[in-house]
């Protein structure tokens, strides 16, 4: 199969990112590197908290299978926005979608502690709010298209580093609430109470780091260094209507799929990557494994040790970076041997089904995750002209939702 030269032997680079080493602004205390690794840390954070407060919904709503119906709505509102968006992208304005994005997301955060303030209050079986809470899911669901495809979009206009700081920062979100979960369970008590306080710690740290997010996204558009990569995508983009004219709706679906064709083994991996992890992480770490020693601390310390191992590998991504795109998609395909070892750790030898061997697995699976993802997420926008790297941003976010949705039907199949 013929992958895509991934670095360093096309034309377009060769016109319009190795000029850029020489001219670009210098990046003075990280601050634009600092702002994106924030914004993919805020545009997983909603997410994250819905789920992470499950507990708290399943003892409001008894009766109700919350786990089985936020992850569908949550994932088939955002992938049908971003088909529109993906669509629309050469139309619209990544900063107004974006800044659009960060304000729903607040929203859709704040109705659950205002929802517990004045209307539940820890009272169990009034399902009008558990209605409303499916509704701000699918509101978040929407923010999450806005953001997350123009995030990762913008972010491709950039050079690899910004990147790098994007898919670092979502690993971030795992990591935050992972701890904030630690920490939560250690102090407080394992009832109503405890419940609604940490539902209530964990939105509340959602909706701090929406606020600082759009502060620091508005803050980093007056950046030189980021103006300059603006102004350079601009001549880039004026220079192809002067020479082809501007793009109609015929015109711009076919550059579309030629897009999607340059960096189809790109969005293959991705997709392979999320779709493994998703059919192991977290249902096989939480459900189907045990513990005597560590008992209900060991699915919690399970999903810590991914998150945190995830955000390792993304971070040597800061360090190392494969260049060879054939390597890339190959090791994501190669990750499929996690099935039989997870298997293993259930059905195998006494010695296999141990404390260790998942631990070292899942933190294997986590770290994996966080570097191959990451590769092709940096590699992949620099495959084509300047003014295409924000639509391919989009494009592989999609892959990647179909991936985690995919992986989440899987998860229900493949441990027998």
């Amino acid at each position: 199969m013929g992958y895509p030269v991934a670095r360093g032997g096309t034309e377009v680079e060769s016109q319009l990112l190795a000029p850029t080493s020489a001219k670009a602004p210098a990046d003075h205390f990280h601050v634009a590197y600092i702002v994106y690794f924030t914004l993919g840390t805020g545009f997983l954070l909603p997410w994250n908290a819905f789920i992470t407060a499950v507990d708290y919904f399943d003892y409001l709503y008894p009766g109700v299978s919350v786990n089985r119906v936020f992850a569908p709505v949550y994932m088939l509102v955002t992938l049908s926005c971003l088909l529109i968006i993906v669509g629309w992208a050469h139309k619209s304005s990544a900063r107004v979608r974006i800044n659009l994005g960060l304000a729903l997301f607040v929203v859709a955060l704040l109705v659950v502690p205002i929802m517990d303030v004045i209307y539940t209050r820890g009272i169990r079986g009034l399902y009008s709010g558990y209605y409303v809470t499916v509704a701000a899911v699918a509101l978040a669901g929407i923010a999450d298209a806005l953001v997350q495809g123009g995030v990762m979009g913008t972010a491709g206009e950039l050079p690899e580093r910004y990147m790098q700081a994007t898919v670092a920062g979502t690993a971030a979100s795992g990591v935050i609430v992972s701890l904030l979960r630690i920490v939560t369970k250690a102090i407080f008590p394992q009832d109503a109470h405890g419940l609604r306080s940490s539902a209530n710690l964990y939105f509340g740290v959602s909706i701090v780091v929406m606020v600082i997010c759009v502060v620091c996204y508005n803050v980093a558009d007056r950046l030189p260094v980021i103006q300059y990569y603006n102004d350079l995508k601009m001549q880039a983009m004026n220079e192809e209507e002067k020479e082809k004219g501007s793009l109609g709706g015929s015109q711009w679906r076919s550059t579309l799929w030629e897009i999607v064709g340059r960096i189809k083994w790109f969005g293959f991996g991705i997709f392979l990557v999320y779709l493994i992890s998703l059919s192991i992480y977290p249902g096989h770490v939480t459900a189907d494994v045990h513990s005597q020693i560590l008992k209900d601390w060991y699915p919690v310390l399970l999903i810590t040790g991914y998150n945190v191992f995830d955000l390792i590998g993304k971070s040597l991504l800061a360090i190392y970076l494969i260049e060879n795109a054939n390597i890339a998609v190959a090791a994501c395909i190669a990750r499929l041997l996690f099935y039989p070892l997870f298997l293993a750790c259930l059905h195998g030898p006494k010695i296999f089904r141990s404390e260790i061997p998942v631990t070292f697995l899942t933190c294997l699976l986590g770290l994996t995750n966080g570097y191959f993802s990451g590769v092709l997420m940096i590699v992949a926008p620099k495959t084509v002209p300047l003014q295409y790297s924000e639509t391919v941003g989009i494009v592989l976010v999609l892959f990647l939702l179909v991936g985690l949705a995919t992986g989440s039907i899987v998860a229900n199949f493949w441990v027998f």
